[in-house]
Parts: C-alpha cells; sequence; structure tokens
C-alpha cells in the first residue's frame, strides 16, 4: 500500500538490527524466523503514521511499532499452538519446524521484548504505553479465549462474535494508533478519538477477512478460499446467515457445519456459500463493514490533527474495506 511505503524501509531495518546476533540461538532464531516471514505489517506501521500526525519522528516511534509488532508475532506464535496450525505465511509454524517447547519460550521472550522495546521512552510516556500494552494483552487473551469458548458451544449471537473479534483484533489495532498519539503528546480527547478509530477500523478488517475467506479471490487473497468453512468456523457470515434464514436453510447451515463430514470438501464450500448468498448474508456483511467505516469517520472527524493527516487516515480505512488480500 502506497501510504505505507514510506514507513517498510525504515522498520525493515530497524527489525534486521534487532534480530542480529542474539544468543543462545535456538531460543531467538525461531523469533527471527516467525519475523522474517513478513505480513502486512499493519500494525506498527499505524504507529509510526499515527506518530507523524501528532508531530513526532518516524525514529521516534520506532520503538512503539517494534513493541507492537513483537506482541502481535507473540500472539501469532502461540495461536499456532492451540490451533496446531502447519503453516504460517504459506511457512512451516514454529512449533513443526522446532517443537512445541521451544515456541512457547520463543513466544515468552517476543512477550518481554515487546516490553522492553518500550524502555527507552521517558519515565511518564513509558508508564502510559506499558499501562497501554497489558491493557490491550489482557484483552487480547479474552478474545482468545472466547474463540476457543465458541468452537464448543451450538449456539452464540452475532454480538457474542462481534465482541470477541473487537477484542481478539480491534484492540491491538488501537493500541497501535494510540502509541503514536501517546509519544506525540496528543490531548485525551484525540488519544479516545484515535483509539476508537482504531477500534471500528480493526472490527471492518477482520469482517473484510471473514467475507474473503469465503468469497474471495485465491489468488489476491493468498490462501485457499473456504478455509473458514471447512473449519466449522462460525464467522459474521454463519450469523448473519442465520438470522435471515427460512427454517430450511437454518438446519442445513446447523448440519453442515455440525462437525460431522456429511458432504467432501468442495461441496461443502459451494453449499456453505450458496446458502450464504441466498440468504443475503453476503450482502449483510458488506454493509456491515460498511457500517464500522462510517463509525471510523465520525471519530476521525474529532481529531485535531492536519487536514491532510486526517486523509491519510481515510485512505487507509477505504484501503482496508475494499482490500482483496
Amino acid at each position: 500500500m502506497n501510504l505505507f511505503k514510506a514507513y517498510q524501509q525504515a522498520f525493515e531495518s530497524s527489525l534486521e538490527y534487532f534480530n542480529q546476533g542474539q544468543s543462545p540461538r535456538n531460543l531467538y532464531q525461531p523469533i527471527g524466523y516467525l519475523l522474517d516471514l513478513g505480513g502486512k505489517r499493519i500494525r506498527p506501521y499505524l504507529s509510526l503514521m499515527s506518530g507523524e500526525a501528532f508531530g513526532v519522528s518516524v525514529k521516534e516511534s520506532m520503538n512503539a511499532a517494534m513493541a507492537v509488532e513483537m506482541f502481535h508475532n507473540f500472539t501469532l506464535m502461540h495461536d499456532d499452538i492451540m490451533d496446531k496450525a502447519s503453516l504460517r505465511r504459506g511457512k512451516t509454524t514454529v512449533h513443526e519446524k522446532w517443537d512445541v517447547n521451544t515456541a512457547i519460550l520463543s513466544g515468552d521472550a517476543m512477550l518481554i521484548k515487546a516490553y522492553q522495546c518500550l524502555e527507552t521512552y521517558p519515565k511518564d510516556v513509558f508508564q502510559k504505553l506499558t499501562q497501554l500494552l497489558s491493557k490491550t494483552a489482557i484483552e487480547v487473551c479474552e478474545g482468545q479465549q472466547y474463540d476457543m469458548d465458541f468452537e464448543t458451544q451450538a449456539n452464540t449471537s452475532e454480538d457474542a462474535y462481534i465482541e470477541m473479534i473487537r477484542l481478539k483484533t480491534a484492540v491491538l489495532v488501537g493500541c497501535a494508533l494510540k502509541m503514536g498519539g501517546i509519544i506525540g503528546g496528543a490531548s485525551v480527547d484525540d488519544l479516545n478519538a484515535i483509539y476508537n478509530f482504531g477500534i471500528q477500523l480493526g472490527l471492518a478488517f477482520q469482517l473484510q477477512d471473514d467475507y474473503l475467506d469465503t468469497f474471495g479471490n485465491q489468488e489476491t487473497f493468498g490462501k485457499k478460499i473456504g478455509g473458514d468453512i471447512l473449519e466449522n468456523k462460525k464467522t459474521i457470515l454463519y450469523h448473519l446467515a442465520i438470522k435471515a434464514a427460512e427454517e430450511d436453510q437454518k438446519q442445513a447451515l446447523q448440519s453442515l457445519f455440525g462437525g460431522k463430514n456429511i458432504v467432501d470438501d468442495g461441496q461443502k464450500i459451494v453449499r456453505v456459500r450458496s446458502l450464504f448468498e441466498a440468504t443475503s448474508a453476503q450482502t449483510a456483511v458488506r454493509d456491515l463493514i460498511q457500517h464500522y467505516s462510517d463509525i471510523a469517520d465520525v471519530e476521525l472527524h474529532r481529531l485535531s490533527i492536519k487536514e491532510d493527516q486526517k486523509s491519510r487516515f481515510r485512505d487507509l480505512k477505504d484501503w482496508l474495506m475494499h482490500r482483496t488480500s
């Protein structure tokens, strides 16, 4: 994304320096391996972008951006263990490439490193940043637990699902943006607005992910379409479909997501997609993404930053809403 090109080289250089020459090798090599897998780096770039909007340089915000990336990848390393995932971004996961104990310990080290990244800031700023990261960290754990609970619950509500993704995904987006504001000395009102903007952005981001997993283009999305369906994940599409479904459609969906292999994988994806389309869940999720985008606009309007900076955040929001990967 063009908005992030200005940050990419500076961040990757800092990341390369961060990964150099640490020992013991079997603790730090898995960390470097996971970080080198890349990804969009949206969260750390948001910290840099927010810092600039509130008047500080990329260099001044870099350690906060690094803390956000360390924390995010710590959650990925442990999530992969819990999910028994064999691949992450198309490459072997850390616990498969090494072992589970290594992945647990290296993940723990990443969490500690995230806090250490913030130690370079003045005491008052450090305190605010660490309090925010701690609040975010416990909320992400709560979201992960809700997500695991949902796997064994026959019925969950749309509201419960939205709250789960707010905790698991959106709060870290809000945290990344608020960190830039804290470093830039933003007012309480601006800190609240930029954080709330991030929450709405994070919700729209995850809902778009849910949509793309079922209705995206496999070549641009970068992974097999229908993965959530095959894993019986009751994403927002499922909840919207159930809410609008006729009784026979509801029974068909519940049967398909019941965990029993009543049809082969290809047929299951086709049938579930058809039910999502027939119940207008496909359209409803696009409306919901627009809803959170509109709320994000309200929060953006409240910010006292310059209009050209608001335009950059608006462009970012629009890209996240309409992305295909």
